[in-house]
């Protein structure tokens, strides 16, 4: 089992702060694991399993738990001593009213609290209101490509850029991992999570009734990743094509797809003004193994799928991520932290000099001193042009440090 040391230290570093630990992420990236492997640490720290209590709202072994009551009800019969409980709730969003319950516990029992959900709804529930200031968020992503090459079962003698076509195909969900290299398992199984994802946290969360149009829907922005959209001109697209429907309802749709961290709104940031533009942006999928499932494995090579694997490496990075705008000129990325800024075009090659030319005249436009850097599949070594940096990018994501 892969320890994920960049999330679980997170979690260590909070441990028995008086903050609840939230954890999200999409279905299946691995937020159940590291809530065990958090156990684990925690009884090699010498805390008894007495004053651990760790609940999977996904068992059936806890369906008789519905509500908070339910839930406060049961942890306060658990407690046998003076010495502090570690409350570990996995899938929390399945109690009804679970906040209530949370809260109430912080303030009467002595007790450090951990929690995950699939849903952004976590955060935008009654436990904000509640708890204000008193959360800390770990958002997990699917496996990164250093993850994916610790942990797929890749044939002998297969190379790293053998193996990154394979990520860049199925994408770092970890259970791929465990399917023996076979194909027709993998993309079975990432139709059926896709299904899952749809199903628990998109239809039946939001009460949705008409299922096909979210299935067109997303069929249209797994094609348009990469463009600047807008619900309107998703809404003329559907038009066009037989279906009238409101741009409030696909603004509505297109949260309810983001609120189950299955696609991504990434903003425009105007950098001259220096501020963000309500109009347009872009959308990404948190997975390529799920978008190649939506749009079709036979265009997986193609440059809007290197650009979606980029988004979500920057995020896994921890930075805030915004397309650029500068005057008529587009960036692909830029990546921001708090005492660091850089700026990012990904292009799948560069060899050809009009391609060349205009990446590097959108960065060069950029009339500051802030790092630049192209991001290609050519195999290029410490290469430089006109002070922009030029990064393969496999090598930008097996060093990641």
């Amino acid at each position: 089992m892969l320890i994920r040391a960049q999330y679980l230290n997170k979690l260590i570093e909070g441990k028995d702060l008086n903050l609840i630990k939230v954890i999200t992420g999409v279905r299946r990236c691995g937020k159940s694991t590291l809530l065990l492997q958090y156990k684990d640490y925690l009884i090699d720290q010498n805390i008894s399993e007495d004053n651990i209590i760790y609940m999977n709202f996904e068992s059936a072994k806890w369906y008789d738990i519905k509500n908070y009551q339910d839930l406060y009800n049961y942890v306060k019969s658990k407690i046998k001593n003076n010495n502090k409980i570690y409350l570990l709730l996995d899938e929390v969003q399945n109690i009804e009213k679970w906040e209530k319950a949370v809260n109430s516990m912080l303030v009467d029992i002595n007790c450090d609290i951990y929690i995950t959900g699939s849903n952004a709804y976590l955060l935008s529930s009654e436990l904000t209101t509640l708890l204000a200031g008193r959360i800390l968020t770990i958002k997990i992503y699917p496996f990164s490509f250093k993850e994916f090459i610790k942990t797929y079962p890749f044939k002998e003698n297969e190379d790293k850029y053998e193996k990154f076509d394979k990520y860049l195909k199925y994408g770092g969900m970890p259970t791929i991992s465990d399917m023996n290299d076979n194909e027709n398992l993998i993309i079975n199984y990432l139709n059926d999570l896709k299904e899952v994802v749809l199903k628990k946290d998109v239809i039946t969360r939001n009460n949705i009734k008409d299922v096909i149009f979210l299935d067109n829907l997303l069929h249209y922005m797994s094609s348009v990743i990469g463009n600047l959209t807008t619900p309107y001109s998703i809404a003329e697209f559907m038009k066009k094509n037989g279906t009238i429907i409101s741009n409030e309802t696909i603004d509505s749709y297109l949260k309810m797809l983001e609120n189950a961290y299955f696609i991504y709104r990434v903003p425009r940031y105007e950098l001259k003004r220096k501020q963000l533009l309500k109009t347009q942006g872009k959308y990404y999928f948190i997975d390529n193994g799920l978008k190649n499932i939506i749009n079709g494995f036979s265009t997986y090579d193609s440059g809007s799928s290197y650009e979606n694997l980029i988004y979500i490496e920057l995020l896994r990075r921890g930075y805030d991520v915004y397309v650029g705008k500068y005057n008529d000129i587009e960036i692909d990325f830029i990546a921001i932290k708090p005492n660091e800024k850089i700026y990012y075009q990904v292009s799948r090659s560069i060899i050809d000099e009009k391609v060349e030319e205009r990446e590097k005249k959108s960065l060069l436009a950029i009339n500051d001193n802030y790092k630049k850097v192209i991001l290609t599949m050519d195999k290029v070594k410490n290469k430089q042009l006109d002070g922009i940096e030029v990064v393969n990018i496999v090598d930008f994501l097996m060093n990641d440090d």
